[in-house]
């Protein structure tokens, strides 16, 4: 087997354990690596090519079937950030394992399309996006053209935690995410 190196095997493993987290990691200081990244990574220490070889290809199966189970989660910084942003508005403690290897970017405005609006007994606004996320007006600020299915709808962050909701570039009201 001399001059056989598995490249593409062994790439396509090494980057995806580069990014494998444990599914339970869900604390908020910085998790350990995972012990079947940590197993494929010590593959490195083999000197022998033949023993190397076998440790890759052994500790890249158990990580195949740690990720096929759930057991170990692999998450790239594009599907990082897509949780990032479908969280906002919700107050929830930082995620490290969504901001490891990186500064995480700072999201601070998002923009939706209303999938429904409705408004309470008390006049306040609810606006339901096409993503799920559900906003409710806080304040007593009249919106002009009422919201409705297809309106665009721009939520972006206002001082201390609260977030101003603009429908069809209309005047700004406070919201809250609610769902």
């Amino acid at each position: 087997m001399t001059g056989f190196w598995p490249g593409a095997r062994l790439g396509l493993a090494a980057a995806a354990a580069g990014l494998a987290l444990a599914g339970a990691a869900a604390a908020q200081e910085t998790p350990a690596r995972a012990t079947v990244l940590q197993n494929l990574l010590d593959c490195r220490n083999v000197a022998e090519d033949a023993a190397r070889l076998a440790c890759y290809d052994r500790a890249a199966g158990v990580l195949d079937q740690a990720e096929a189970k759930g057991d170990v989660v692999v998450v790239d910084r594009e599907q990082a950030r897509a949780v990032r942003q479908q969280a906002f508005g919700f107050s929830l403690p930082s995620i490290a394992i969504f901001e490891r290897g990186a500064t995480p970017e700072e999201i601070d405005n998002v923009t939706g399309v209303a999938k429904r609006a409705y408004q309470t007994s008390q006049g306040k606004w609810v606006v339901e996006l096409e993503d799920g996320a559900v906003w409710q007006q806080i304040d007593s600020e009249r919106i002009g053209r009422r919201p409705r299915a297809g309106s665009k709808i721009e939520i972006r962050k206002a001082s201390l935690g609260s977030y101003f909701m603009n429908v069809d570039d209309q005047r700004a009201v406070r919201a809250r995410r609610v769902q």
